[in-house]
């Protein structure tokens, strides 16, 4: 069977309702509600332990102890980063002017854009792994779908077999990635002048973190601080979205899926406690937050046994896993991509259809 064929079988009308049906449970669960509460602690927080951190920075001074601060920065501005991914997903506020302003301000103290991790994470969740839509499998330094790697030969083909063992050492890179990518708008064309603006504010905001480090440290430990941060950053928040499509069924670019299939199927959850929530910043219950991007986070964990009963009433594949796992599954997908003949998308997907 085709997936046009498997497609067909469900039928439109079936397909339509699937999720609206859903959608009125979650309704009136009334857990699309606001959280204030939780926000703003998290949000005081947040800024609390930042001016902890950089009060300790002035007072240690010259002393390699700075690393470890350097490593608690990391890990707090990826924080910001989920308040700022919240934000953008108006998860805080009622306000769009609200919660475009909080996502500003929270990405800014985490040297990321808004604007343009914002329009990049929304062609992400409008086609999660669909190639030539999901940005986030575009071509890059790693290969994740098969086409990309039929493309590589020689050393990018070498790399492309061994990805997966590399993919962990080359996160922490990601936080410089990231970084560039907020600050280049500056440079392109046709970029809009708000664009800019936000870009030069995150310019000038890195710009003077590297400076206020100059102050206090002498070069070498400035450079092993802003390394260390940069590292940690660029692992903690790049680890908290590998585990949640990597290895998960890759679209083809032109199939039409309907949309309870098309967020749950091609997402993973991870199973765990407080500090895989922590860790993750709730991005662990990935199929609730893809099918209800606005729902508080606090309140994906509450939503999660509704979904996931609605989910295996309608025979829709629910996939969750452990946090070590998830990685291990993320590891041998990357290097087993080019190896897989069979499109990973049809063999699951159809049987879904066909059940």
């Amino acid at each position: 069977m085709s997936i046009v064929e498997a497609t067909a079988t469900a039928g439109p009308a079936n397909a339509r309702s699937l999720y609206t049906d859903l959608a009125a449970q979650v309704r009136e669960s009334g857990l699309l509600g606001r959280r204030y509460g939780y926000y703003w602690h998290k949000i005081a927080m947040a800024v609390a332990a930042f001016s902890a951190i950089w009060v300790g920075v002035f007072l240690i001074g010259n002393s390699w102890f700075q690393l470890l601060l350097a490593g608690a920065l990391g890990i707090l501005l990826t924080q910001f980063g989920f308040l700022g991914h919240d934000a953008a997903h108006r998860q805080i506020f009622r306000s769009a002017a609200w919660n475009e302003w909080t996502s500003r301000v929270m990405a800014g103290f985490a040297g990321l854009s808004h604007g343009w991790w914002k329009t990049k994470h929304n062609k992400h969740h409008a086609a999660p792994n669909q190639e030539g839509k999901d940005p986030d499998i575009g071509p890059g330094v790693i290969a994740f779908t098969p086409a990309i790697v039929a493309e590589r030969s020689g050393f990018a083909g070498w790399f492309a077999r061994h990805q997966g063992w590399l993919f962990f050492p080359l996160l922490t890179l990601e936080g410089i990635n990231l970084h560039v990518a907020s600050v280049s708008p500056l440079f392109a064309r046709g970029t809009s002048r708000q664009q800019r603006v936000e870009s030069a504010l995150v310019a000038l905001r890195l710009a003077a973190y590297v400076v206020v480090l100059l102050l206090v440290l002498p070069p070498g430990k400035a450079g092993a601080f802003l390394g260390l941060q940069s590292a940690v950053f660029g692992l903690c928040l790049g680890g908290s979205f590998a585990p949640n499509h990597k290895g998960m069924p890759i679209v083809p670019p032109t199939t039409k899926i309907d949309f309870l299939r098309r967020q749950v199927l091609m997402s993973r959850n991870v199973r765990g406690g407080p500090m895989v929530d922590f860790a993750l910043g709730g991005l662990n219950y990935q199929i609730e937050h893809h099918l209800f991007p606005s729902m508080p986070r606090p309140n994906l964990k509450r939503v999660q046994p509704l979904v996931r009963s609605y989910c295996e009433a309608h025979q829709v594949r629910y996939t969750e896993v452990g946090w070590m796992e998830s990685y291990g599954i993320v590891v041998g997908y990357l290097n087993h991509v080019g190896l897989r003949a069979r499109g990973p998308f049809e063999c699951p997907i159809t049987a879904e259809y066909r059940a």
